[in-house]
């Protein structure tokens, strides 16, 4: 008996989705906008937490020592700044190597190179490079450091290279978090928009079947059974507009992975590759739809039922 109910629920709701077809595409195509927005807040995030880790990891601060500085002095500086709650590593690098790396660097100005062989001794002193856990915290160990570099003649410390990456780090910072708000503000409006198209989509619904509510309660349906088509009919919204997304998706990411590749890789150098994050969480990333898509769909059909049904 229940089973039969269910059945005749269903059947009604698909009934109503096909009876008002533009009305109900109406309805669809602004799910998917939102779902589409949603989505693509999902790939934002995921590509902005790829990025961050890249340029996280290219990211760090200098600190450059005296030449008269003794390499126990400076290792002795660098397991006190390892000890810092902010710190993820330090490097520290020998006035060799680092006269090494210079030499490499400029490798192709051969009149810079011969200048450095004219020297007497090495110019470069030694140095230590610390990376931080969140690029917020940089400023936290240059702060420190200064602090150990604020008494002249008896500090080792010649240089923090802090101030002249602090507005790569801040910029980088202050893209991320307005990226984050922008994309989000975004999805609540369209969730908003969403809602109420739905809801208007099951009030005019509801009016179209007003007299055949009106026999249903004569002969004595039940509340449930009256309003369970056009909740049955909400649903449908968001089950389908969530395929549409995620079919949408898939030229979409494809059509993300190039420019990515083509632009944003060559800046960053940074391995995003959105086409294959959508292929490895299809599952997740549609669960994710479907939960959203169905919640707006079936919450805004029942605050209609409610209303114009009066039950």
């Amino acid at each position: 008996m229940i089973f039969t109910k269910i059945k005749r629920v269903v059947k009604a709701g698909f009934v109503n989705f096909w009876r008002n077809g533009w009305v109900s595409l109406a309805a669809i195509l602004v799910v998917v906008m939102t779902l589409f927005t949603i989505g693509s807040l999902i790939f934002s995030k995921a590509a902005l937490d790829i990025t961050l880790e890249e340029v996280k990891n290219k990211i760090d601060i200098s600190v450059y020592f005296k030449a008269n500085a003794e390499e126990q002095d400076i290792l002795a500086m660098k397991d006190i700044v390892a000890k810092l709650s902010e710190v993820k590593s330090v490097e520290y690098v020998s006035a060799d190597k680092a006269l090494a790396d210079f030499k490499e660097r400029h490798k192709d100005n051969a009149t810079l190179l011969q200048s450095i062989e004219e020297l007497d001794k090495n110019p470069l002193g030694a140095a230590l490079n610390i990376k931080a856990k969140e690029i917020s915290q940089y400023g936290l160990v240059a702060k420190f450091l200064d602090g150990k570099n604020e008494t002249p003649g008896v500090s080792i410390i010649d240089k923090v290279n802090y101030f002249q990456n602090k507005k790569v780090i801040d910029n980088l910072s202050g893209m991320i978090d307005s990226t984050k708000r922008t994309d989000l503000t975004k999805s609540l409006i369209l969730a908003i928009i969403a809602i109420l198209v739905t809801f208007n989509t099951i009030r005019l619904t509801i009016y179209a079947s007003r007299e055949e509510i009106e026999v249903m309660r004569l002969v004595g349906a039940s509340n449930k059974f009256v309003s369970g088509p056009f909740i049955i009919e909400g649903i449908m919204y968001g089950v389908i507009s969530t395929i549409i997304t995620m079919i949408l998706f898939f030229p979409y990411t494809i059509w993300l992975e190039h420019i990515t590749t083509n632009h944003v890789m060559s800046i960053l150098a940074t391995n995003i590759n959105l086409f294959h994050y959508y292929i490895f969480n299809f599952g997740q990333i549609f669960a994710i739809l479907l939960g959203v898509g169905v919640f707006i769909c079936s919450v805004s059909s029942l605050i209609a039922v409610r209303r114009y049904l009066k039950i």
